[in-house]
This record gives structure tokens, sequence and C-alpha cells, in this order.
């Protein structure tokens, strides 16, 4: 019994503690978001944020920035093996990026399949004006035919980039995301490490002003995405 008692004051002081950390999350600067494998890991992103709801208890897909990020001056090579212009190209369009890799065996495909299916949802009109971007974190692996063919599945009008590891990583880091060079992992498998974040952009002012996390659903994609083509918050 009193070891049940003092479980039940360790998880109420973890819980409390837990809390505090939202609240102060929106005083934290240039922070990175947490790293995870594709295949495990629990991600539940961080930074300089500040929490969409303060209510206790409250579930929240999005969380929007207490600083928003600039796009990326990111210029790679598209499905189609012509350069693209990620600012230039997605300039006053509502876009939403994600760095993975094909051969992710769950967070990816998932996070795109939630978001082809939500883009589905959407009026014609609102499907055109909406840009999803997928930077590959593992480059040698996914060229733009591997991209292309991968993404063509979820969605065909999805945009998959491919290139420089060092560029690449270099520009995930500019929105407080990290991503490492594939390696095996013990068992001798290719993994890629990476943030498993979708950083949603606003069309009015071209700056990433709201993050998902690996947990967001289809259902929190297709509340949320006509309020984000409009560059409104969630």
């Amino acid at each position: 019994m009193r070891k049940t008692m003092q479980s039940s004051k360790t998880s109420n002081r973890t819980k409390r503690g837990r809390k505090a950390l939202l609240a102060a999350a929106g005083l934290v600067t240039a922070a990175t978001l947490t790293l995870t494998a594709c295949g495990g890991g629990d991600d539940k992103g961080g930074g300089s944020v500040a929490d969409v709801s303060t209510e206790a208890g409250a579930q929240q897909a999005a969380t929007v920035l207490d600083k928003p990020f600039d796009k990326p001056d990111l210029v790679l090579t598209d499905t189609h093996g012509k350069k693209f212009d990620l600012r230039e190209r997605t300039k006053d369009k509502p876009t939403l990026i994600y760095f993975g890799y094909t051969h992710c065996p769950d967070v990816c495909p998932l996070t795109m399949s939630n978001i082809a299916v939500a883009k589905k949802a959407l009026p014609k009109a609102e499907q055109d004006k909406l840009q999803v971007v997928f930077v590959t974190t593992d480059p040698d692996r996914d060229t733009p035919a591997v991209l292309g063919k991968w993404l063509k599945a979820q969605d065909p009008d999805f945009i998959g980039l491919t290139g420089d590891f060092a560029t690449i990583q270099g520009s995930a880091r500019t929105l407080g995301i990290s991503i490492e060079p594939t390696e095996k992992d013990k068992n001798g498998k290719l993994v890629s490490m990476h943030g498993t974040q979708v950083i949603a952009f606003s069309p009015r002012t071209n700056a990433g002003y709201v993050l998902y996390g690996e947990d967001a659903t289809v259902d929190d994609y297709t509340k949320d995405l006509p309020k984000l083509i409009k560059g409104a918050r969630p």
C-alpha cells in the first residue's frame, strides 16, 4: 500500500513537472527538436514553442510556434530531376514541409498518408493551393525516381526533393529539426535518424508558424488544413 501511494505521488509530481515545462516552453529559444529513428522512439517535439491550449489535460495536435521559422533558402532536385527552389516555388502558398525517407517502415508513410487523406477532403480549389513538400533525409537511396514512385502512391501532387545531404541537414536545422546520416543499426539495417515534425508555413507571411508531431491524425489535419490554407491559427 505504501509503495502504491508513493508511486501515485511520484506520478502527480511528474505531471506537474510536465505542465510546468509546457508553460515555460515559450521562453526557450533556438532549441533543437527531438531526434528519432523511424521504427522506434517517441518524438514529442519542443523548442521555441507555446502550446496551443493552456487547458489542463487538453490534447492538441498542433503547436503554434512562439517564434515562427523562416522558410529555408533551399534549392534541391525534384522527382523530375529538375532544380526546385523552395522559397520561389512555394512563395505565398500554404506549405507543409516534412523531412523523412522512403525506406521508413512506419512514421514517414503514415504521416504522408494522413496528410494525403485530409487533403482529399478539401474543395478542389483549396487542394490546388496546398503545397506538401517531402525532403528526403536519405538522399543516397532516395533518387528522384525512387521519391517519385513512393510519393505517387501517397499523392501525385506531393513534391519530393533530394540532393546533397549536408545541404538538407543544414536546412532542417534552420527549422529546429535534427537529421543524421543514414547508418546501420545493431541488426545491420540502414536507418535514418530524423525529427518527425511537420512544419506548416503561412501563405500570408511565408513563415513556419505551426508544428505537428508524429501523433497528428487524419482528423487533426482534416480539421486544420482549411485554416492553414488561409494562414489562420488552427
